[in-house]
């Protein structure tokens, strides 16, 4: 299989250079920066979520807590997958420790810091920048359509409550056109060159493409699964709101994408959230409640699972030499 990057040579390394030690330390700070970026976020919004999570039956906050992590699962997989479609494959252990302690970097203001991160920790492992990013751009864009789909469970309620957001569903029709692998491969190509990276060398199969949504689909129907848990404790919006709550959840982190100055997302998310529990009848103050708890549940599982990653990536097997860029 043709490759986008060239994979280290397993050999004697040589001794580090004052540049590699200065982006060892720099890679650090930032590790160390985004971890501190989402502690605060929890810190700030914990005595406001307390109050709320502890009149949830403990069954339900578990399961809803459990569903999140889950669905980070998924996310993780659909860009292994497309990490392994590029290139040699690099082991779950090692992907899934570039891929999640990399999105902590969306706990800074500007997320675009986390797909930074991601490239400089698969930099670390032996991957070049390009691929990398590659993957979580076609990634990126089929979680995108598949949101839209799903978000169309949700649409009555938005186009009351929040019509703003209405406008996401124009991209629908181009998306499902990109979804094909030759358009996706030939777009993907597109803006490597633009930022000056080398193309695709390979067209993306159906099984990648078809893989990388499947797994989408799981990680926001988790996502769904874990607001209809929290909202159902309370008795509403009941069984048949399950699927008004994955559309809302799709919908809500793909409005929280593009609202990419605020970190992760914050507000935007929260609204689109807020408004499908109050048209399932639940309370302003209340859907409001629930939405800021699944923020920090979702912080916490981001948190454990970027730790649990590491460590056993650390564990389990030394990093790589770093590839040619």
């Amino acid at each position: 299989m043709t490759t986008v990057d060239t994979e280290p040579t397993v050999g004697t390394t040589p001794a580090k250079s004052l540049k590699s030690q200065l982006l060892n330390w720099a890679r650090r700070l930032l590790v160390l920066v985004v971890v501190v970026a989402a502690g605060y976020q929890l810190a700030t919004n914990w005595s406001e979520v307390w109050g709320t999570i502890s009149g949830i039956a403990w069954q339900s906050a578990v399961l809803s807590q459990v569903a999140v992590v889950v669905s980070i699962v998924f996310g993780v997989l659909g860009w292994q997958t497309m990490v392994d479609d590029l290139g040699k494959p690099i082991g779950v252990l090692r992907g899934a420790q570039i891929n999640l302690v990399g999105l902590l970097g969306k706990y800074v203001p500007g997320s675009l810091w986390a797909y930074v991160l991601q490239m400089e920790l698969g930099r670390k492992a032996g991957l070049a920048r390009a691929r990398v990013f590659t993957a979580a751009l076609v990634q990126v864009g089929v979680s995108i359509v598949v949101s839209l789909l799903l978000g169309a469970a949700a649409l009555p309620v938005l186009m009351d409550e929040t019509p703003e957001a209405v406008w996401l569903f124009a991209l629908l029709p181009f998306g499902l056109v990109a979804l094909h692998p030759r358009v996706l491969t030939w777009a993907t190509s597109l803006v490597l060159r633009v930022l000056r990276r080398p193309p695709l060398d390979h067209r993306l199969k159906w099984s990648t493409v078809g893989k990388v949504f499947g797994y989408a689909v799981l990680g926001f129907g988790f996502q769904g699964l874990h607001l209809w848990l929290l909202a159902n404790s309370v008795g509403a919006p009941g069984f048949g709101g399950l699927v008004l709550c994955v559309g809302a959840m799709a919908l809500a982190m793909t409005i929280g994408l593009f609202f990419f100055i605020m970190p992760a997302g914050a507000g935007a998310r929260e609204l689109v959230m807020a408004a499908v529990l109050v048209a399932s009848g639940i309370e302003p103050v209340q859907a409001g409640a629930f939405a800021v708890a699944s923020r920090v549940m979702f912080i916490v599982a981001d948190l454990l699972t970027a730790g649990a990653a590491a460590g056993l990536a650390h564990w389990r097997k030394p990093a790589a030499a770093p590839a040619a860029d």
